[in-house]
């Protein structure tokens, strides 16, 4: 069976922090939807992807944390250079866990953040 990619979700205890949080990483929001009086499910997507909602922040009215459990690792986006992304983090309070870091001898520059609710993001520079 062949399968398509078509989005990552998670729970959020906060929709203002993570959009604005997801916004300095270049997402942009493209919809809202309401489940009842339960939840909003936030869609999200970065530009180039169309109307196809690549990240579902989902807030249920009610709960502001989560354990995240020790199966989530992270999701990983690639940026074009890797400084500039974190300082642009830095101004918005968001610093990584520990400094860039190349893998192997001419693998990609690395450096992992955590968004609002703990949840970790991996930014990739190309070599």
């Amino acid at each position: 069976m062949p399968a398509k990619y078509l989005h990552t979700c998670y729970r959020i205890g906060d929709i203002d922090r993570s959009v604005d949080f997801y916004e300095a990483l270049g997402f942009e929001e493209i919809g809202r939807i309401p489940l009842r009086d339960e939840a909003i499910h936030v869609f999200m997507n970065l530009p180039g992807d169309g109307d196809v909602a690549r990240l579902e922040l989902t807030y249920n009215h009610g709960v502001d944390s989560y354990e995240l459990g020790t199966g989530y690792n992270h999701i990983a986006l690639g940026v074009e250079d890797l400084d500039s992304a974190l300082a642009g983090l830095a101004e918005k309070g968001v610093e990584p866990e520990k400094p860039p870091y190349q893998v192997g001898e001419n693998g990609p520059r690395i450096c992992f953040v955590r968004d609002p609710d703990g949840y970790r993001i991996e930014l990739i520079q190309s070599a």
